[in-house]
């Protein structure tokens, strides 16, 4: 054998050497960390059953498939595309929740898949009453009128030159949750809570539009009017205009989503998503209240006495399990594993400062710790480390902001408002966690009774 060759024979072998000194370390890493992971996490790998059987992994231990060829082009998606296998993320509707059609329906946000607190563009809750219109910009005109000194009719590149703002804020419909009232519906956090999303959102307060116009003193209430098919309209008083009522024609970073009402709508951080009106032309100001369609024979609440509810416009001090929900459930845990609980808080009312969490549908509370931003009238992440027991437990969270307001239970809740309208339903959620990991929305009630006065109260807690 000549020196070459034997110096090409000994580059093999070192080559081989390496490679297999690679693999070996690999091996260890891998059985190492599946250990560990099995420790912590909430589901079982299927390369921690790889590691138990004393089998390698071959996604680990080889080079995988997409790893070995180009990728796609950089011009392949001018706008880019979520992944193919992230194809069940997707807003969802249903008949039961359209009004003959789905032009006046709703489709809801998978808030079980939700990350943060912000909601992609293509994933914010949409609701139409008569179907997605489609605005051509350069068409477009917002006039602003009634009880000013200065009437005004503005295009959008004239509104886009008042200096912006950019807030982050949920939207949420008045009726989520409401479904669900007398009893659960659906087995699905998605239906349950979805009727809301939260986002980044860039435009101009209307307040700083109007103190040019000559705001006239006997004015207190605005019409904000669509251009859609239904022309949707609201009422919304002026103490909430002159607060931080928005303009807005920018979510996330990108122009409004036709769904979302392209090229404007307005924004009104807090308050029940149908006062967010749309693909908005019209705002009038006037001394009075319009008491358009939508605030008589929708979105008020009849009280226990006959008497309706309404002008109560934001959303109430509120919150949810989102792991483990029906959508994820626990599976393969064993006992003695620890698991992260996860859900969302929010309030309309302001910032939120504390979420418990229960194991008894509500008996017993411990806390739970806020996580990233916490931010006014905006979607807030908690979460709490949970040692897996391998029993039955009812999950509930309750939240509270810093305007003084507790989450109620659906009973104490009931008292007040009582048992007909779906708006505006806040009650504490529950979910039953069976032994298997089989998540179940179930409700904790209580039976009423009436004391000696005729007072309804509480009498004890039934399930």
């Amino acid at each position: 054998m000549s020196n070459k060759e034997i110096k090409n024979s000994q580059t093999e072998v070192e080559a081989s050497t390496d490679v297999n000194a690679e693999l070996s370390d690999r091996r260890a890493f891998f059985k190492k960390a599946a250990l560990t992971v099995g420790a912590i996490a909430g589901t079982s790998l299927v390369a921690n059953e790889h590691a138990a059987s004393g089998e390698d992994d071959p996604y680990i231990m080889h080079h995988v498939k997409w790893g070995q060829k180009l990728g796609d082009p950089v011009t392949k998606n001018r706008y880019g595309m979520p992944s193919e296998y992230e194809h069940n993320v997707l807003r969802r509707n249903t008949k039961l929740l359209a009004s003959g059609n789905f032009q006046a329906s709703i489709a809801v946000t998978p808030i079980h898949e939700s990350m943060g607190i912000i909601t992609p563009n293509g994933l914010f809750f949409s609701r139409s009453h008569g179907g997605v219109a489609h605005v051509d910009p350069n068409e477009y005109r917002l006039m602003i009128h009634g009880l000013v000194e200065k009437p005004l009719v503005l295009t959008l590149e004239q509104l886009k030159k008042y200096p912006s703002v950019t807030r982050t804020h949920f939207i949420e419909c008045p009726a989520n949750g409401g479904q669900e009232w007398r009893g659960p519906q659906f087995n699905s956090l998605q239906f349950a809570k979805g009727f809301m999303s939260c986002a980044e959102w860039t435009g101009v307060y209307l307040k700083d539009i109007l103190k040019d116009l000559g705001v006239k003193p006997e004015a207190k209430w605005i019409l904000a009017e669509g251009s859609d098919n239904s022309e949707m309209g609201r009422t919304i008083p002026m103490d909430k205009v002159m607060d931080d009522a928005m303009i807005v024609w920018g979510q996330n970073g990108e122009a409004l989503r036709p769904e979302q009402g392209y090229p404007v709508r307005i924004l009104l951080p807090g308050w029940e998503g149908n006062l967010c009106v749309k693909w908005l032309k019209r705002i009038k100001l006037s001394d009075e209240p319009f008491f358009a369609k939508e605030e008589t024979s929708k979105y008020t609440a009849l009280k226990p006495s006959g008497k309706a509810i309404q002008h109560f416009y934001a959303n109430e001090v509120n919150s949810t399990v989102t792991s483990p929900s029906p959508e994820i459930p626990w599976k393969d845990l064993k006992v003695g594993e620890l698991v992260e609980i996860e859900g969302l808080a929010w309030s309309g009312m302001g910032t939120i400062t504390g979420v418990d969490i229960s194991f008894d549908g509500g008996k017993n509370y411990v806390q739970a710790n806020l996580k990233g931003l916490i931010l006014p009238k905006c979607w807030t992440r908690w979460s709490y480390t949970y040692k897996y027991e391998g029993k039955k437990i009812i999950l509930a969270s309750r939240a509270m902001d810093d305007a003084g307001y507790i989450q109620p239970t659906i009973d104490q809740e009931t008292l007040i408002t009582g048992i007909e309208a779906v708006y505006h339903r806040n009650g504490i959620e529950t979910w039953e966690v069976a032994e298997d990991g089989t998540v179940t929305h179930m409700q904790m009630r209580s039976r009423l009774k009436r004391d000696e006065n005729g007072k309804v109260v509480i009498d004890k807690e039934a399930k």
